[in-house]
């Protein structure tokens, strides 16, 4: 039985990086972004990768039938018994049609949802400050941009939490601390549902 983990966070939160890190110190966990996998879809040039641009580009949400496509396929490929994956779901529609997959999956058991919670303002301040840091500019790390994710991320985020929560899924971590405090938190707790 494989054991998943999913990451909600604002852009900018950190949620993508603390993954990174959580797997890093497991051999038993992988962890999949799904930024990086649409990323790496439109790196590919394939036709799949140009669509997922056409929206990833603007700050919208890829289509739900794309997006349950790439996360089933990274599921099943993954070569760990734990999976972490980050930035996922963004919307009510994606919640609803991974419980619909996860309910006549026997392999799979979602552990939990895990929020990094920040304010706007430490976002804002990452996710801009990561674009002047940046040698490679994506195209994503702009104001007017950021300010259109957030709100792609804060408009479906209470019916998200309700939905979690009476499952009785949800944790919150706070994300405004140092990296290794919020990795270390977080760890702690995957690995108590492991």
């Amino acid at each position: 039985m494989k054991k998943l983990f999913l990451i909600i966070g604002a852009p900018g939160s950190g949620k993508t990086t603390d993954a990174q890190l959580i797997a890093a110190r497991h051999d038993d966990i992988t962890h999949y972004s799904t930024g990086d996998m649409f990323r790496a879809e439109i790196a590919s040039g394939s036709e799949r990768g140009k669509t997922i641009d056409s929206f990833v580009s603007k700050g919208n949400l890829v289509p739900i039938n794309i997006v349950i496509e790439t996360i089933v396929e990274a599921i099943k490929k993954a070569p760990t018994p734990v999976i972490i994956i980050d930035g996922y779901p963004r919307s009510v529609e994606q919640m609803v049609e991974l419980d619909k997959y996860l309910a006549n999956e026997k392999d799979v058991e979602l552990s939990s949802v895990i929020e990094v919670r920040v304010s706007e303002e430490t976002a804002k301040n990452r996710i801009l400050g990561r674009a002047a840091e940046s040698e490679v500019v994506r195209g994503d790390d702009n104001v007017e941009v950021f300010y259109n994710r957030m709100k792609v991320y804060t408009d479906p985020l209470a019916a998200i939490q309700e939905f979690y929560t009476a499952k009785n899924l949800l944790k919150v971590i706070d994300g405004e601390g140092t990296i290794e405090e919020i990795v270390n938190n977080m760890d702690a707790f995957v690995q108590s549902k492991i």
